[in-house]
């Protein structure tokens, strides 16, 4: 079996050097005051600068579109000069960087809404999980997520017009380009999936009108930034906080062939057996069709991610399914995974437990190989 991973490829205006990107993760160690990132997020970000692509943790678009605590925003001069500080490190190294742009829409809690309304969807329905908020003490803790109110029409519009403005300030912020995040269950995902969206206006019922939301933030921010900095990521066929879909081959065939029509810089694909971060038992046998069916549709860079490891990325890139792979956990633990995956070192293990929140532990104190200099000497 052929070994692409250590192959260059073109993706958008980038020149990559290889085929590990790492994946958006989500960390809520941003500033407990302005949700700005700090001088530990850039020395996160620069440890990890060998990726072949780094695609950051979500930034919300707005206050409204906070979720978690602690996690860095996009929306305020504050967080665009923290985030100047984060690509200037990662590009003194010579690394790659997308920012991941997000609106949780339902899956937030009052504690983060401005003026502590109910979180928003595509309608006014149950979510069947949980977000990390900030208790009485100070402290994270996991809370239940309340039914959240149906945007209306002209809401819509203004968060399309949050995140033009939002992608703007991420290549002020010196981002080489943006991924929007339409999977995962969070607001994006909510309008294209049928168990989430019972709308009957032209934003519902149909798979055309539930992705009618999605490509017009995918235009806005086109027409901001370029199409050859615009990516997006879908999760089809997940069922992470309730999503699901009654013909998930049409609609996210559907969805598609409509980025494919915009020559994105890429696509990025979440495998549907995982399960937020884990494998999903329950998985619907049809993944096996969709993954296919979206290479099928999206004739450009496709990205996938979604529990591979070393040898599941190496057959997975032989037999075409995708052309990059991006790794979530073990670049947690590993800030230089792709030297690693290279020579076949052996892997840190990530500390769960140290996921969200925190200090430095778990976070930018796992070791890198020792430099061959050093080893050769030491």
């Amino acid at each position: 079996m052929s070994n692409k991973m250590f192959s260059p490829i073109k993706v958008g205006v980038l020149n990559l050097p290889h085929r590990i990107a790492m994946a958006p993760l989500t960390r809520s160690r941003a500033s407990k005051t302005g949700n700005v990132p700090t001088a530990m997020n850039v020395e996160y970000y620069r440890q990890r600068a060998s990726a072949a692509l780094i695609i950051t943790e979500a930034a919300q678009i707005s206050p409204q579109g906070q979720g978690y605590a602690w996690t860095p925003g996009i929306h305020s001069a504050e967080q665009i000069e923290g985030w100047k500080e984060v690509t200037r490190a990662v590009h003194a190294e010579g690394g790659r960087i997308f920012m991941q742009l997000w609106h949780v829409g339902r899956v937030s809690h009052p504690s983060f809404q401005p003026d502590g309304a109910l979180p928003v969807g595509p309608s006014a329905l149950p979510v069947p999980g949980k977000t990390f908020i900030v208790d009485e003490d100070g402290a994270g803790v996991w809370a239940d997520v309340p039914t959240p109110r149906a945007l209306s029409v002209a809401e819509i519009d203004q968060i399309v017009a949050d995140y033009a403005v939002a992608s703007r300030n991420a290549i002020d912020a010196g981002m080489d380009g943006i991924e929007i995040h339409a999977g995962n269950g969070y607001l994006l995902d909510q309008f294209i999936n049928s168990n989430s969206n019972k709308r009957t206006d032209e934003y519902g019922d149909s798979s055309e009108n539930r992705a009618r939301f999605l490509l017009r933030v995918v235009d806005a921010v086109i027409r901001e930034v370029g199409a050859n900095r615009v990516a997006v990521r879908l999760t089809p066929m997940g069922r992470f906080m309730g999503m699901g879909d009654d013909t998930p081959e049409e609609t996210f065939g559907l969805v598609a062939s409509e980025l494919n029509r915009r020559e994105l810089a890429y696509l990025h694909v979440v495998e549907p057996e995982i399960l937020g971060t884990v494998l999903d038992d329950s998985y619907d046998a049809r993944w096996k069709t969709i993954i296919p069916l979206m290479r099928k549709n999206f004739t450009g860079i496709l990205v996938l991610a979604g529990g591979y490891d070393v040898e599941s990325a190496k057959k997975a890139l032989a037999d075409s399914r995708g052309d990059i792979i991006a790794f979530g956990r073990p670049f947690i633990a590993n800030p230089d995974l792709p030297e690693r995956l290279k020579i076949g070192a052996e892997l840190n293990e990530a500390d769960r437990a140290t996921f969200f929140g925190g200090d430095a532990a778990g976070y930018i104190d796992y070791p890198a190989l020792p430099k061959l200099e050093e080893a050769v000497t030491g």
